[in-house]
This record gives structure tokens, sequence and C-alpha cells, in this order.
């Protein structure tokens, strides 16, 4: 213990001048990265109900129609978890350095198209989740 007080009064930082606790938060070395994407862009969407993705329980994006999220995360196991409130779906994924896993996500009508009972909230409708690649 002497050893480290000595060494924190001296001045000697370590390199990039991160001490304590900033040192666990540092960021993960690129070699040390994944990263995934989730689209929204199916055109058999129905277009309504955002879609909210997570990460290992951490939300991370709301995908509207049309939209999609990256995110980098550090390699390793993961959960990918989308719900529209109605419907959940999840993926278990471990991802190696550097990997890019792609998913795909929508919210389909069944039973065809009844857009008139979709406009009211009535017609079915399911969430789809895919990894792409």
């Amino acid at each position: 213990m002497s050893v480290a007080l000595r060494e924190s009064r001296s001045g000697v930082r370590p390199p990039g001048g991160a001490t304590g606790a900033a040192l666990a938060r540092s960021e993960p070395r690129a070699e040390q990265v994944a990263t995934i994407t989730v689209s929204r862009q199916s055109p058999d969407d129905a277009g309504i109900r955002e879609i909210f993705v997570s990460v290992d329980g951490d939300n991370i994006a709301i995908l509207k129609n049309g939209e999609r999220v990256t995110h980098d995360l550090p390699a390793g196991p993961h959960r990918i978890r989308v719900h529209n409130t109605l419907f959940w779906k999840t993926h278990e994924v471990v991802l190696r350095p550097g990997e890019h896993a792609r998913f795909k996500a929508a919210n389909k009508a069944g039973w065809g198209s009844f857009g008139f009972l979709m406009v009211l909230g009535a017609a079915p409708l399911y969430l789809m989740f895919e990894r792409e690649n």
C-alpha cells in the first residue's frame, strides 16, 4: 500500500492519464469490439408501432418504420431483444472481435392486409426479428 501512495504522490500516471475508477470506464480496444445493426426497413412492415431494441438489458433504440440502429459493443456473449409492447423476440449471440451481426425487425400484419382494421388497431399484428448473416 505504501508503494501505491508513493507512486500517486510522485505524479506518475498510466498511459492516457486515466487513474482509479476512470481505468474501469476506459473504452475497449478496437480489436475487442463487435458491432450489431438492427434495421426496420422491410417493405412488408405494417408501418405502425415502434420497435424497442435493447442489448443486455440496456435500451439502445426505438425504431420507427424505415430506421436502423448500429451499436458497438465488446466481443463476447450478448442478449439482443426487441419488442413492440405486444410481442417480444430475443436472440442470444456470441460475437467475435470485429464481427458485425445484422438483424432485421418488422411489425407485420397477419391474415393478409386488413388495412382498415389495422387503422382501428384491431388487425392481427406480429413481430418479426431475424438475423441476416
